[in-house]
């Protein structure tokens, strides 16, 4: 043909690949991403046969990445990553310091320099987030208290690798790299000046974001989805999250993953953004593939035979170290083993920054071949294996717990705010209504009962925000609704009305049984974003039935009042 295609190309073979490997991984029983891998070597440039454009790929991996980040964002407001700061922001920094520090220690014992084996741990400390996020989707837990850790968690990491990446090339130098880099590094004064920038960049794109973004991005959707064009909306959607996340990174200096992830977080405001998530997961899906294909891509399989034991120590820290460090951090913030668990099986494997960092290292000098090759040796093998760790999460606690009563301990501890006060009201353990979640509608609802003066109880999974509605009078009990000793700290059993006013329904049933058996004459009230979810609650008479959001909260709060009254005037 008179014109190029290798972008063509690279997605037809990459994706082609990717699919009959899948398939085939999928029959084996394996997850198939395994299979997406596998495409990435046989199409990469280090096995014979064809080869695709890996920077290509590489860039088609990267608007995956913005994708999934701008999904997540969608599912998440800025108070569910903040609810959970006092665990996600040390316990990341603490998490990149160990594995940090065992990469270093490996390194130095292979006689490397202190600047490669210092590139090299850093490296390994950084999880996928492509990889975190498809786990955390595949468990059903995204949104739960676990999965908001464990994005939290990741959250800290890209910022903390961001402001590696800008002081890695000021401190080559001091680091034995070599070439221009070099040359400015011995003067503090540009260091500072490098640091200085870089954290007023940021705090500048968080500023704007969450001012000008939060009022701008629903605006943008409401107009767009007033012309009634499909194909418009999700237009409006992709270029939202590709623009925003380019932009962020050219202008001030941050990832387009995290870039992406806050125009979903800004965008989640308005009332369209269950649309807007469903009309991008085909492609989001669609580009995740191609970003597990680019890191095939990258894998030089010599390196097996070439250094095994090398490769078995690499693998070891990000797998066993990481995991371990993570579960003593979240253990040591007295959050139960599942947590724990949960945290260090999402954050074993490594991904898109660890090629950015030893690209980076490469490039300046400090790190060699072998250090970048056996990093992204332990991406590839990480990333195949960690489904399988988190896939065992669960049955190694249950065998740990059967054979150590210290472990049974950590499982079962009460949590702090697990219980109502012992000085609560009793007048407002009778006939109240126990409200499950105190997001945005939860509060809004909240409102409305307080404004009545309609005794409520909320249950709730974030600990802080259970302590800071304590210290406003309002009695609240901090864990999973669906675990029955929850909803028997918010008296159920004397309860009138159970609201449950959460947006996932996966656990809704658990808690209606329990609402039920303990209460038979309980009346219950739930939300939901889908007509199919709606009307398959309805056949199995699990209560009253809302959608939307805004709306969704003024119905339900209403239709709570009411119910409320009737049962006064009754009594």
């Amino acid at each position: 043909m008179p014109h190029s295609v290798s972008l063509i190309t690279t997605i037809a073979a990459g994706m082609g690949f990717a699919l009959i490997l899948g398939l085939v991984a999928s029959r084996l029983r394996m997850p198939a991403l395994v299979g997406y891998m596998i495409a990435g070597v046989i199409v990469g440039p280090w096995t014979p046969g064809f080869v695709a454009d890996v920077e290509l790929a590489g860039q088609l991996a990267e608007i995956g990445v913005m994708l999934l980040m701008f999904g997540v964002g969608l599912h998440l407001a800025p108070e569910d990553l903040l609810s959970v700061r006092r665990i996600a922001l040390p316990g990341a920094l603490v998490q990149i310091g160990a594995a940090t520090a065992l990469g270093m220690a490996v390194g130095l014992f292979w006689g490397w320099s202190v600047g490669a084996s210092l590139v090299f741990g850093l490296a390994l400390s950084c999880a996928s987030t492509v990889v975190l996020l498809r786990a955390l989707e595949g468990q059903g837990i995204l949104k739960s208290i676990n999965g908001r850790i464990a994005v939290g968690w990741l959250v800290v990491e890209d910022l903390a690798m961001v402001m590696v990446l800008v002081l890695l090339p000021a401190l080559a130098g001091l680091l034995g790299g070599a070439g221009e880099p070099a040359a400015h590094a011995g003067s503090s004064g540009s260091l500072l000046t490098s640091v200085a920038i870089t954290i007023v960049k940021v705090g500048a794109f968080v500023a704007i974001m969450l001012v000008l973004g939060k009022r701008l991005f629903p605006k943008i959707l409401w107009l767009v989805s007033r012309t009634g064009s499909r194909e418009m909306f999700t237009l409006c959607v992709l270029a939202t999250a590709i623009g925003v996340a380019y932009a962020s990174a050219s202008l001030f200096g941050v990832s387009f993953a995290l870039g992406a992830f806050f125009a979903g977080m800004m965008m989640r405001e308005s009332e369209f953004s269950h649309r807007a998530a469903v009309e991008s997961l085909p492609l989001r899906d669609a580009f995740s593939v191609l970003f597990f294909v680019s890191v095939g891509m990258l894998f030089d399989p010599h390196v097996i035979a070439e250094h095994p034991f090398k490769l078995l120590a690499v693998v070891a820290i990000i797998m066993a170290g990481k995991t371990l460090a993570a579960i003593g951090i979240v253990l040591a913030f007295r959050y139960p083993l599942n947590t724990a668990f949960t945290v260090g099986a999402s954050l074993a494997q490594i991904g898109e920054f660890s090629f950015i960092l030893v690209g980076l290292g490469v490039s300046l000098g400090i790190l060699s071949g072998e250090g970048a090759s056996l990093v992204l040796a332990g991406a590839l093998v990480s990333i195949t294996f960690n489904p399988l760790l988190f896939s065992a999460a669960k049955p190694a606690e249950n065998w740990l717990c059967k054979r150590s009563s210290w472990a049974r301990q950590l499982r079962f501890r009460p949590a702090p705010f697990s219980e109502l006060p012992m000085s609560t009201d009793q007048a407002l353990l009778t006939g109240q209504v126990v409200l499950v979640g105190f997001g945005r509608v939860g509060r809004r609802i909240a409102d409305a009962l307080a404004e009545r003066k309609i005794p409520f109880i909320v249950a709730e999974q974030h600990r802080e925000l259970v302590e800071k509605l304590r210290a406003k009078g309002i009695p609240a009990v901090a864990g999973d609704a669906s675990d029955p000793a929850v909803l028997i700290q918010a008296h159920i059993a004397r309860a009138g009305m159970l609201v449950i006013a959460t947006p996932d329904t996966i656990d809704v049933r658990k808690m209606v049984e329990t609402a039920r058996t303990l209460n038979p004459d309980v009346k219950i009230v739930l939300r939901t974003h889908s007509d199919e979810e709606a009307e398959l609650l309805e056949k199995e008479n699990i209560g009253t039935v809302f959608m939307g959001e805004h709306e969704l909260a003024q119905g339900m709060a209403r239709h709570v009042i009411a119910q409320m009254e009737a049962q006064a005037h009754v009594r």
